[in-house]
Parts: structure tokens; sequence; C-alpha cells
């Protein structure tokens, strides 16, 4: 009971060391800057993570992109001149909602025709299904309760 005692004393002090990790902290003077640094973190992915925004990510090109918002954000540039700057040098994966262009095609019609698909393999699978069967006439009838029949008697 002792060593259990020890053991849950030294999980929670290490929770609590969890607790220390540091926060990027991001100074504002103005509450707009603030919101628009929040929201460009929000829609900017990070290219390493791929399917994190880089304001969950913990990757340093995370950290680093969050540094350059931060500077391009406090430096005056609005919400396109941040998304501008970040495109050119990373390319539209570094947008959720990547500009509809021949190259992105494939990410806005990919669902769709995925649903299209599966809608036209359901309907052809509903259409093939055999005839129903006609009903037996009399000399099946009786040959299956004679099968019946000899099954029974076992």
């Amino acid at each position: 009971m002792r060593g259990l005692r020890r053991l849950l004393l030294l999980w929670l002090c290490g929770l609590g060391v969890a607790g220390w990790a540091a926060e990027d902290a991001y100074p504002f003077e103005d509450p707009r800057q603030a919101a628009l640094f929040q929201e460009l973190l929000l829609e900017l992915r990070c290219p390493k993570c791929q399917n994190q925004d880089i304001a969950d990510s913990n990757a340093e090109l995370a950290r680093d992109l969050r540094q350059k918002t931060y500077e391009l954000v406090r430096a005056g540039q609005d919400r396109q001149a941040v998304l501008d700057y970040m495109t050119l040098r990373y390319g539209d994966f570094i947008h959720y909602r990547p500009p509809l262009q021949a190259s992105t095609l494939i990410l806005w019609l990919g669902p769709l025709l995925f649903l299209l698909a599966g809608l036209g393999g359901l309907l052809w699978r509903t259409r093939r299904r055999p005839p129903p069967l006609a009903p037996l006439d009399e000399t099946q009838r009786a040959a299956l309760a004679q099968l019946l029949k000899e099954q029974d008697d076992r």
C-alpha cells in the first residue's frame, strides 16, 4: 500500500511539472491585431504536421510560422497580405481552405466525386439483383416434403 502511495505522489508531482511548460506569448497593443493573429493561426496549416493548424502544432516549423505571422501582423499587414506571404513561400497547402484553382480542383471536387461514386455503386448493386424465384410446382413441393421428412427421421 505504501508503494502505491509513493507512485501516486510521483504521478501527481509529474502533473504539476507539466503545467510549467513554456507558453509562447505574443503581446499586442491593438485588440484587432490580436484577433487577426488568432484567426490566422487557426487558418494556416502546419506544413510538417499536415492536419494541424499552426496554433496547435508543436513542430519547430509551426513555431517559426507563428513568429513570422506575429511579426507581419505587428508590422501592420492585413489578413490578405499575411496569407499571400505564406502562400508564396509554402504554396496553397498552407491554407485549410485553398483557393479554387486548377491545381486545387481535386481538393474541392474530391468529396463530391467520392459521394457520386458511392451512390453509383449502390445504384448499380441494387439494379443487378437476381429476379425473384418462381414458386414451386407440385412435383418440386413433393420432393421438398420428402427431403424434409427424411431429415426429421434421422
